[in-house]
């Protein structure tokens, strides 16, 4: 597939920022028109690069692109998943560049969604375009690309459990994640699930004068960072009632196979510009984010935040606590816990509520499958290096429903680096990993 790229890269990078340039945010109100526009531009390249059908489905929030190539009712048949939405730019001020104006230097395209996931999810369309145009291809081929990744995939399952047959596959192939390293590349048998939530304590029925009241009235902000602390206990590990009752401990056979990942302490650590690493005692920090469940809190607000002072005792706190879930854990269960622990704690003076956001369940996979075996030959031949298995720390919700609706296995044959910055500002992706993700799949479908 090198010569194909070589002599089609510079249409590739064109129709690759027709998608970047188009500010598919799902989380905003003001970029619903954004979304239809790059779910038919989506569409538009499905069928440029020789899909039989490629169709803008409607659903209950933003659109989901369906495509398809049968060749033959007698081949497997691949399910691609996706997701064309991306997470906000803010801080604008930290970019560089402006977000939804790509452009490539450094040996990487830089813009918002360059990795996360158009650059990725494009991989598919010019690896398919390729083997199909070369006669290679020998399955049929689906394509599932959804808006709604980024806020909780809510609309997908619903459709999918409508469309299911519509959708039969083989196996579920996605590129949303990273691997270790491009020297050690990886494929991640498993992803932890989520339980999003926001909390609201409320103190005194309106802001007060701080010195007035400070001193005789509880501050919500006060009572919330106390509050917030307590969920987390000296070794690292969450304090809500129940929340570990199914978590599944490793056995020594499957955590020293996960250590075979390489992992430089060091590196690490100067990479994020921190003194110490921090997690749940008795766990390296490969198995924190893979294997082990954590609590975090995202966002924390109340009172006077603008420029300048005001005395001011608020009367709100707010906070959006993110719980990453392992396989077993039910993000429904959790979320219901939480709720009840968060309210447990609250002391008399102020009130609580917990309002649920989006959340789902992790996964894991089986390295026996032929899929996996494909997939670890083919980059293997690509990046001279037999892949190692990984945990993903972050969470796609939508695959473990799709995996329980479909009843089909997901295969993350992800490409991204830590380097690339996703959700943050300068978001960028290797045209290295660009091209050899292309090299990988096409390869893929040739040993699957």
């Amino acid at each position: 597939m090198k010569q194909y790229i070589e002599a089609n890269k510079e249409r590739f990078f064109e129709e690759l920022f027709s998608l970047l340039r188009i500010p598919s945010i799902s989380s905003d109100p003001d970029h619903k028109d954004d979304m239809v526009r790059c779910a038919g531009r989506l569409a538009e390249l499905l069928l440029a690069a020789g899909a039989d059908r490629a169709e803008v489905c409607p659903t209950a929030g933003h659109p989901v692109v369906f495509g398809e190539k049968i060749l033959d009712p007698s081949y497997k048949t691949v399910l691609v998943y996706g997701h064309y939405d991306v997470q906000p730019v803010d801080p604008i001020e930290l970019w560089k560049s402006d977000p939804f104006e790509p452009e490539i230097h450094d040996g990487a395209i830089w813009g918002r969604g360059a990795n996360d996931d158009k650059g990725q999810l494009f991989m598919h369309l010019k690896a398919f375009e390729y083997l199909l145009s070369e006669g290679l291809l020998k399955h049929n081929v689906k394509f599932i690309f959804e808006g709604e990744e980024e806020i909780g995939s809510g609309s997908l399952a619903p459709w999918a459990r409508e469309h299911a047959d519509l959708l039969k596959a083989d196996v579920i192939l996605v590129s949303d994640t990273t691997m270790i390293s491009d020297k050690v590349p990886s494929i991640n048998c498993g992803m932890r699930g989520l339980s999003y939530v926001e909390v609201k304590v409320t103190g005194p029925n309106k802001d007060l004068h701080s010195g007035h009241y400070g001193g005789a009235v509880a501050n919500p902000i006060n009572v919330l960072c106390d509050m917030i602390s307590s969920l987390i206990d000296k070794d690292g590990r969450i304090t809500v009632k129940g929340f570990y009752d199914e978590v599944v401990e490793l056995s020594r056979e499957d955590r020293d196979m996960l250590a075979r990942a390489p992992f430089d302490m060091d590196e690490y650590k100067e990479f994020l510009d921190i003194e110490e690493v921090k997690g749940e005692k008795g766990y390296t920090t490969l198995e924190r984010t893979g294997i082990r469940p954590c609590l975090d809190v995202n966002g924390i607000w109340g009172g006077f935040t603008g420029v300048g002072s005001k005395t001011v005792l608020p009367s709100e706190a707010h906070a959006k606590i993110s719980m990453r879930l392992v396989p077993n854990q039910d993000s429904e269960t959790i979320t219901k816990l939480f709720t009840e622990h968060f309210k447990a704690i609250a002391p008399p003076y102020v009130k609580v509520e917990v309002t649920p956001c989006h959340g789902g369940d992790g996964f894991l996979i089986p390295l026996s499958s032929d899929a996996y075996k494909a997939a670890a030959r083919a980059m293997g031949e690509v990046y001279g290096v037999e892949p190692v298995p990984s945990r993903g720390g972050g969470s796609i919700a939508i695959l473990a429903d799709l995996q329980r609706i479909l009843n089909i296995d997901p295969l993350l044959m992800g490409f991204g680096l830590e380097r690339d910055t996703i959700h943050s500002p300068n978001e960028s992706y290797l045209l290295q990993q660009l091209f050899r993700g292309m090299e990988s799949i096409a390869l893929f479908y040739q040993y699957y």
